[in-house]
């Protein structure tokens, strides 16, 4: 039994009207600050050229643009949850979403690639602050039987980020230079920021002002830094006794926090949510989902560029196959999971994502657009799948007065993965062809698709469970 399963049906306490149009702003402000943190990454690949040749930058230092970001992100994304539930999303939303359009801006005016990196850094602060908002906000307002449909939509705006983030940096650093990808975000951010502090939208609050753990926030912090530093720096040459020093900071900093939160009246991950098994397997469903795809998408692009020879515009369009089946993926599986429950419906995306891998495995000199597009559009439509029917089980069974924290693991998972399967297909192409190291990627999807068994296998059926 765990408290999700057994909470009492959620009602709203305002007049419907009134409902509808705080979820629908809610809605929207999700939208946009995961639109805008998704467009923002995208962006930035295609300008990082350009960038190290205008500022006279080394390409580690380059790296480091992305690097700082990534370490600041994954560090602080549960301890924003944990904010968000004490203090309020909303609040955290915006202050999140503001400081991202200040740190943008900034980065605009960046005079040389020392500033790029800190202010890259303080970006990563503001966006996880903004990320487990995102969805904490969402659990606020909705109900939990149709949270379905606005992950639906947050999920396909994502895809469509992700689609168009190449082109639009590409136009972008082309006819208006490398700052310019830094500023496109600005004004929206600034009104979604603005629009949160003007509208008040009721959440719930705790019944009693728990503890924020900071030493336990600060002993996961050191842990996710440091995994995803040795994670990013694992591909270059030479580095073993760093890679094994980093793998041991990261195993003793995780000791002393699981230490901590077994004594510690208040810890920073609630027992609650660590009790409920949706949660869990849900989360490890989306570190392996994420960690396939992104895994197989950095062979693939190495595959087009380097044995096809296809320049980046080309590669992009032979690939985008994926992004148009991730955004066709939300509204259908979301529909889907609600005919077949959540477990069938994840299983089945894990199952496409493997599928994709493997047939990308058996590409060669000889394979054409055709033949790409098949695959990428596998990896698209499983990945889509997985993200909103897995995203939308962990937010739906987390305790009401956990979202946070929740999101930021959601989220965690989301950022961790990327990293772990990049690292992970850099380590075995360096041993191995590519075909083997793809069939080892579709292995962690079908890991995922096994934690998929383990998840609820229908709402109806999860909400009577005595």
């Amino acid at each position: 039994m765990t408290p999700a399963a057994t909470s009492a049906p959620e009602t709203v306490t305002e007049d419907a009207p009134r409902s509808r149009r705080h979820q629908r702003l809610v809605l929207a402000g999700s939208i946009t600050g995961a639109v805008i943190v998704a467009v923002d990454g995208t962006v930035l690949t295609m300008a990082q050229p350009t960038l190290q040749r205008d500022l006279d930058a080394s390409l580690a230092q380059v790296q480091w643009t992305s690097t700082a970001y990534l370490i600041a992100v994954a560090g602080l994304l549960v301890l924003a949850g944990r904010l968000g539930d004490r203090y309020g999303h909303r609040r955290l939303f915006a202050v999140g979403i503001l400081g991202f359009a200040a740190t943008s801006a900034a980065l605009g005016l960046a005079p040389g690639i020392g500033w790029v990196i800190a202010l890259r850094a303080a970006q990563g602060v503001f966006g996880a602050l903004l990320q487990p908002a995102t969805l904490g906000m969402l659990r606020a307002v909705y109900p939990r039987d149709r949270l379905g449909g606005p992950l639906a939509l947050r999920t396909g705006a994502i895809g469509l980020a992700a689609a168009a983030g190449p082109l639009i940096g590409g136009a972008l650093v082309t006819h208006a230079g490398w700052r310019s990808v830094f500023l496109i975000g600005v004004v929206p951010a600034l009104a979604a920021g603005v629009l949160a502090l003007a509208v008040r939208i009721p959440e719930p609050r705790p019944a009693t002002a728990a503890g924020l753990d900071l030493p336990g926030a600060a002993l996961l912090a050191a842990a996710l830094m440091c995994l995803v530093h040795t994670l990013v720096t694992l591909p270059q040459p030479g580095r073993p006794a760093a890679t094994a020093a980093g793998f041991a900071a990261t195993a003793v900093a995780a000791a002393a926090f699981v230490h901590r939160q077994r004594r510690t009246t208040s810890p920073l991950i609630p027992p609650s949510v660590l009790r409920t098994p949706a949660v869990t397997h849900g989360l490890g469903v989306l570190l392996c989902a994420s960690a396939a795809l992104f895994g197989a998408l950095f062979l693939a692009t190495y595959l087009l560029q380097d044995v096809l020879a296809l320049d980046p515009l080309t590669t992009g369009l032979w690939m985008l196959p994926l992004a148009v089946t991730m955004v066709l993926a939300a509204p259908a599986s979301a529909a889907l999971a609600r005919r077949q429950g959540p477990r069938r419906t994840t299983a089945a995306g894990m199952t496409l994502l493997a599928l994709g891998a493997l047939a990308m495995s058996r590409l060669d000199q000889g394979s054409g657009a055709w033949a790409t597009g098949v695959c990428c559009a596998l990896l698209g439509a499983g990945f889509g799948t997985v993200m909103v029917t897995a995203t939308t089980v962990v937010v739906q069974r987390a305790p009401r007065d956990a979202a946070g924290v929740t999101g930021g693991l959601q989220q965690t998972a989301m950022n961790t993965g990327p990293a772990l399967g990049v690292a992970t297909a850099t380590m075995l192409t360096g041993l191995t062809a590519p075909g083997p190291t793809l069939a080892a990627l579709a292995g962690i999807a079908l890991l995922g698709a096994f934690l998929a068994t383990r998840l609820p296998d229908g709402e109806r059926r999860a909400r009577t469970r005595p």
